[in-house]
């Protein structure tokens, strides 16, 4: 009898060790899913002289708020030293009737992409009026229905950037759940890293490596709570005035943002299962 216990506690013994062993697989693969070996798809480092025009192109004037004062002036862009740097200014040009202009860039058309992970190292000088961002639109798709992630947006002499994701269902329907953005820390005096992680069902942004926020992707009978599903652009500018920035004050332009390096990554092919 004692004998049978033994080899009875054995057995069990063995089940428990190929039970743990199985849960430790299931809990290494999980990790493996939660952290991706993200691949480099488009990157640049603006080591040149001048914006390389097979990968941007300068971002022309609109009727927005964020473009009305978009120009193409050669003195709102410059590269040098690794650096690329947009500038919003008075307007000095007598042919143009707006009373600042603004630099902005796009790789619309040049490229875009369906998830990955997109960062920025950029340093940002601060006015009253300044409303410099970086963002993301669909390639194709009509505002706001088809999506728009704000990877940075930054008011004035905030010491503070907004992150935020727009679309049918939290700005037409303006719905709160999920939160829609996120409000963080940034140090004003130096450059920061902005990036996010687009996933099939999630988004999740970061501030110099720190996680600040995730908009998922839920179970709801509303319009368009999910319309990240295409391919995305990048925007880069420096933007001037505006309903939610406030108003300008000419004296302390020209202002600027100065930008390190951009990245975009791709996420591998496992990962994108709807």
């Amino acid at each position: 009898m004692h004998l049978q216990t033994k080899q009875n506690t054995m057995k069990q013994f063995g089940k428990l060790m190929m039970m743990a062993s199985l849960l430790l697989i299931g809990m290494i693969s999980c990790s493996q899913k939660q952290e991706p070996v993200w691949q480099l798809t488009w990157q640049d480092d603006f080591n040149g002289t001048e914006l390389d025009a097979s990968k941007w192109s300068k971002i022309p004037r609109g009727g927005s708020d964020w473009d009305r004062h978009m120009s193409d002036g050669d003195s709102l862009y410059e590269v040098k030293d690794g650096k690329l740097f947009l500038r919003g200014m008075v307007n000095t040009n007598p042919a143009d009737t707006a009373p600042v202009v603004t630099g902005g860039i796009y790789s619309k058309g040049k490229f875009f992409q369906k998830y990955g992970r997109v960062e920025i190292s950029a340093k940002l000088q601060s006015a009253q009026g300044a409303w410099p961002a970086f963002w993301m639109l669909p390639e194709t798709g009509k505002w706001p229905n088809a999506g728009e992630i704000d990877i940075m947006e930054h008011l004035n002499f905030d010491s503070i950037a907004y992150q935020t994701v727009h679309s049918y269902y939290t700005f037409v329907l303006e719905e709160q759940n999920p939160p829609k953005g996120s409000i963080n820390k940034i140090n004003v005096d130096g450059y920061n890293t902005y990036r996010v992680d687009w996933y099939p069902d999630s988004l999740v942004f970061f501030v110099n490596d720190n996680r600040t926020f995730a908009y998922p992707k839920i179970e709801t009978d509303k319009e368009g709570q999910w319309p990240f599903t295409t391919p995305f652009y990048l925007l880069l500018d420096m933007q001037l005035g505006g309903t939610w920035v406030g108003a300008i004050d000419k004296a302390q332009l020209p202002v600027e943002m100065e930008i390190d390096w951009v990245k975009w990554y791709a996420l591998p092919k496992e990962f994108e299962k709807e």
